[in-house]
């Protein structure tokens, strides 16, 4: 399958026909109007569309390029099953808008499943955005239409064109992230007025312990020992491999970074499996508890 060209950054996947140069800033001509997809110096942007990035020192760690690790998280179900073997899809769904026209942004897009499955439910443009190679030959290999765009980028350093999206959208990578307000203030500088931001990510809960584990008391039941859940910061875990890197906020630190940003909360969901779901799959009983995940829709 012939893929497209690669683009140097993501700001080059743009180039509004309308509007000049803009920051952060959304102007009247950018509003409904779909970005071109252009392959790279084919027409010239108005100055200053295209942001360069500087890449700092310290990037965001690429543990999913790691061997061990890819080679592990390849074997899990929803890696092999996509969404519907995600048990939370059916709540993260039920939080997305009606995809036709849309222009998606998928960060954190992985091997692209909701990239696909966004194009395949009617949105006009999706934009899958991954620090891992490895994830992105998997997500390409696998994805025919010509309206989804696959690209490298660190979340960490990301520039993206205003008022270029109607949904961003994101699962399971924003606890990688350490400079989360300024990844939200691009998120939001990038959407247009009344798009939305829907994501998962771990629970506080789940991510403050230092030594993340089950406690089994002598009847067998499980707890799930919480400490240093004010002490935010950086958490190394060995999931899948050794030296997994995630940074941990309170519930409070995380919903306000959104408010701050000039997001408005719409849902917050304290995810946790149906009953028909622990039926299916009884395994899933202990997500009830302690939550694992936080499923969030936001709207600019």
């Amino acid at each position: 399958m012939a893929q497209p060209a690669k683009l140097a950054k993501i700001s080059d996947l743009f180039c509004c026909t309308t509007c000049p140069a803009i920051d952060d800033t959304c102007v009247a001509p950018c509003e409904g109007e779909a970005p071109q997809l252009f392959q790279l110096h084919d027409i010239p942007c108005p100055p200053g569309l295209h942001t360069n990035l500087i890449e700092p020192p310290d990037m965001t760690q690429n543990i999913y390029d790691d061997p061990i690790f890819f080679q592990a998280y390849s074997q899990m179900g929803r890696s092999l099953g996509g969404l519907d073997a995600a048990p939370e899809w059916p709540a993260l769904q039920a939080l997305l808008p009606p995809m036709n026209g849309l222009r998606v942004l998928d960060l954190g897009c992985g091997y692209g499943w909701f990239s696909r499955w966004a194009s395949e439910h009617g949105a006009r443009q999706v934009v899958g955005l991954d620090v891992s190679q490895k994830m992105l030959a998997t997500a390409r290999a696998t994805t025919s239409a010509p309206n989804v765009q696959y690209q490298q980028e660190d979340l960490e350093q990301l520039r993206l064109p205003a008022c270029s999206f109607d949904l961003a959208y994101s699962s399971l990578a924003l606890h990688y992230i350490k400079d989360l307000p300024g990844l939200f203030a691009q998120v939001y500088a990038a959407l247009v007025p009344g798009a939305r931001l829907v994501f998962s990510i771990e629970h506080p809960i789940f991510m403050a312990p230092r030594n993340p584990g089950w406690q089994v008391d002598a009847q067998g039941r499980q707890s799930w020992p919480v400490d240093s859940y004010q002490q935010e910061g950086e958490r190394v875990t060995h999931w899948l491999a050794e030296g997994v890197i995630k940074q941990h906020r309170t519930l409070g630190t995380l919903l306000n970074t959104l408010i701050d940003t000039g997001f408005n909360l719409r849902h917050v969901q304290e995810w946790g499996p149906t009953a028909q779901q622990i039926e299916d799959l009884p395994a899933l009983a202990e997500e009830r508890v302690r939550p694992m995940l936080l499923l969030v829709a936001a709207q600019r």
